[in-house]
């Protein structure tokens, strides 16, 4: 018969224990840099957009 508890294996309370530093040291961290960069890429998407509507601007203000 196979023994249900094995000595030396971490049991339920410290498995939260290390689930619990898993998403501290690792998630939150991952989810900080994900924000910054879609900020960052927003505001390169915004500076985009500008220089193409000034582009744009150009053309129809020769078109006159």
């Amino acid at each position: 018969m196979v023994p249900l508890f094995v000595p030396g294996a971490p049991g339920g309370p410290e498995l939260l224990v290390l689930l619990t530093m898993l998403v501290l040291y690792l998630a939150i961290p991952i989810l900080i840099i994900v924000a910054i960069y879609n900020f960052l890429d927003g505001r390169r998407g915004y500076e985009r957009r500008i220089s193409e509507l000034e582009r744009r601007i150009d053309e129809l203000e020769r078109e006159r």
